[in-house]
């Protein structure tokens, strides 16, 4: 009997947890894809990545919505268990806390696990990913994503390009670009044909005009001098690949642990805190969906939601004070965790009577 009622209570949350867990996902792809396609368009991406960085962006989503989605899972699918007389037929036979925590452990430790690589390892790799991806894009712009009628940010120099077409052949017709140097001088070039040409060095390309006339000068001077050349090559050096410092949330875990940085500390205990919440949360659900029969399924969801933001805002206000000194690294995020494990005992002990026979 027990078995039965364990298989069928695992399948409600499961199934609950599928659904929830693949519409919150599909709302925050939608937004990631209208934003990647504005960045694409912007020249700030290329056509080809749009898709890579939109798939790297569901490990980094997927971080957050597995824990959110396993709680929400357990209050819907156990809401629905009371507004139906289920859950109380259960209890009349016995079932207690015990038999709805089992098959929501079978569900539960394989998330934590998953959730757990996500934070530590998964996330970081796919940030890393996304930012190798923005390098590689400022990297090897050239004239094919410099669009036709349209002015164009162009080269590390941030030089304003203009062109009627792009040849088949890669020329650039009726090529205008303007550009200033350090020292306030304005450089207005106009030219019949403009290309892109490698050089010895990786790092250095020249953008090589034909036939065309320079003017030189700085705004509110009569100082200006006009160049015409019929074959003109300004250099430009292309974005390092080199990788800088990088980020907190893209380090290795193994480089946070080992670093004494306060911003590293709050990073480590922020990517070990995710699945220890989600195990709390998991034993939150529980007592959380408790109902009357006939009061509804989505009746305790708000409450739920509320919890949830409750603990995810302390998280993040702890992250946040550890990078700021404000409180002890020992005492980091782990107050958060045992705050909420303490109120889901509380919860559960309240419920089942717990504390009444301690009275005794």
């Amino acid at each position: 009997m027990n078995r039965i009622l364990d298989r069928y209570i695992f399948r409600e949350i499961a199934m609950t947890w599928f659904g929830v867990t693949m519409v919150l996902l599909l709302i925050l792809l939608t937004n990631q894809f209208a934003r990647t396609l504005g960045d694409v368009a912007k020249g700030k991406l290329p056509k080809y990545a749009a898709f890579d960085v939109i798939g790297l962006s569901v490990v980094q989503y997927l971080t957050i919505l597995i824990p959110i989605g396993l709680f929400l899972a357990t209050m819907l699918a156990l809401g629905r268990l009371y507004r139906d007389s289920e859950m109380p037929a259960m209890m009349a036979c016995r079932v207690g806390p015990a038999g709805i925590y089992r098959p929501l452990v079978w569900l539960m430790v394989p998330l934590v696990v998953g959730v757990a690589w996500l934070s530590i390892e998964g996330a970081p790799l796919a940030m890393q990913a996304v930012d190798r991806i923005g390098a590689e894009a400022k990297r090897d712009a050239d004239l094919a994503s410099i669009e036709p009628g349209k002015f164009t940010v162009f080269g590390p120099d941030r030089a304003v390009v203009y062109g009627s077409r792009v040849t088949p052949e890669g020329f650039l017709e009726k090529v205008f670009m303007q550009r200033q140097s350090e020292n306030g001088l304005i450089e207005v070039v106009l030219a019949e044909l403009g290309e892109v040409v490698e050089s010895d060095d990786p790092d250095v390309r020249f953008l090589v005009l034909h036939d065309g006339r320079r003017y030189e000068g700085i705004p509110g001077t009569t100082g200006f001098r006009i160049i015409e050349f019929t074959e003109h090559g300004i250099t430009y050096r292309l974005p390092s690949l080199k990788a800088s410092a990088p980020r907190a949330k893209s380090m290795a875990f193994m480089d946070l642990l080992r670093s004494d940085e306060l911003e590293h500390v709050a990073e480590f205990q922020w990517r070990l805190g995710v699945p220890i919440s989600t195990i709390i949360l998991a034993i939150l659900a529980v007592p959380l969906s408790r109902s009357r029969p006939r009061e509804g399924r989505y009746g305790r969801l708000a409450l739920g939601l509320l919890v949830f933001i409750i603990y995810l805002n302390m998280m993040s206000a702890a992250k946040s004070w550890i990078e700021q000194g404000t409180i002890s690294p020992a005492l980091g995020i782990w107050w958060v965790h045992g705050c909420m494990l303490l109120f889901a005992l509380v919860l559960l002990g309240v419920q089942n009577g717990y504390y009444r026979r301690l009275l005794r």
